[in-house]
């Protein structure tokens, strides 16, 4: 197996799911594969597994098991996917959501400020606009607004001005240059500035929030009652849609009602907060600092 990076909250997430050994269970960021590898040691003969990834670098850590099916796609998909596949309902979905160690530490994908790379940020490397694209096509409000809205950066009109005077001249191409680009403008704490800055474009190439969006509603369609919908996040945006999906059935977090009266619930909260990591756990995975678990039953 290729490592991509250590499973955050291992135990806790994949205990949270496997409620039937004979189940069918979906693994809908497969990356490295841990999460899979243990879900199928919890499976008995007749479980099944499904694994959605859609960069292809994860092919490398496929494990030979019979019970197991890769799917090469992003799981904004899973649905149609399932479909074809003959399933139509499931038992539990996980998913553990970011970019992961690996592709930050692969230096050509363009995700680390700690490399003069290409602008790149694609999770899928086969299509889609590029950070590249995004740099140097958006106008200044779209910029402003995307830094706002994805990295939550207060210099979101600086940084944007300061994009538009350097492509004047020349097109953006690499990390190194955003970063030389970005850093007078980040103060004393300048890796996290500049890991907000690399988020919001990272965010707006994926189309990261709106897939999470697509997987909450597609998620209450297929689980059964009883499934487990197990999330992880690493960041304020995807928590808060999970949170208030879990809680509301909806993205703003206010509850409605039905014609007769009734809250209009798909999920079963199982803990009222968010789960997060050991403190020993952090001490050998510092990545396990940010993430935060919520575990949805389906009603």
């Amino acid at each position: 197996m290729h490592m991509y990076h250590q499973p955050v909250m291992l135990k806790e997430t994949v205990e949270a799911l496997v409620l039937k050994t004979d189940g069918i269970y979906v693994d809908i960021t497969f990356g490295g594969g841990g999460h899979s590898r243990k879900i199928l040691d919890m499976l008995s003969s007749k479980g099944k597994l499904f694994a959605f990834d859609q960069d292809a670098d994860a092919l490398q850590n496929l494990p030979d098991d019979e019970r197991f099916t890769f799917i090469a796609a992003n799981f904004r998909y899973l649905k149609r996917f399932l479909r074809l596949h003959g399933i139509h309902k499931v038992d539990g979905i996980l998913g553990d959501f970011g970019v992961s160690s690996y592709q930050i530490d692969t230096p050509e994908r363009g995700f680390s400020t700690r490399f003069d790379a290409p602008l790149d940020m694609r999770m899928d490397t086969s299509k889609g606009i590029s950070a590249k694209d995004v740099l140097n096509t958006y106008d200044f409000d779209k910029l402003v607004s995307m830094f706002r809205l994805y990295g939550e950066i207060h210099q979101a009109k600086a940084l944007a001005r300061k994009i538009e005077q350097f492509r004047h001249d020349k097109p953006l191409q690499t990390t190194g240059e955003l970063v030389e680009l970005a850093r007078p403008l980040a103060g004393p704490k300048d890796a996290k500035f500049l890991s907000q800055v690399f988020q919001a474009i990272r965010i707006e190439v994926n189309e990261e929030l709106e897939v999470i969006k697509e997987l909450l509603i597609q998620s209450g369609e297929v689980l059964t009652p009883g499934g487990r919908l197990v999330l992880m996040s690493y960041h304020s945006l995807e928590d808060r849609l999970v949170k208030n999906y879990f809680k509301a059935a909806n993205f703003s977090g206010e509850p409605e009602k039905d014609l007769y009266g009734n809250y209009a619930l798909i999920f079963k909260q199982i803990h009222k907060k968010a789960i997060e990591a050991t403190q020993e756990e952090i001490a050998i995975n510092p990545r396990a600092r940010s993430a935060k678990l919520r575990i949805g039953e389906k009603l």
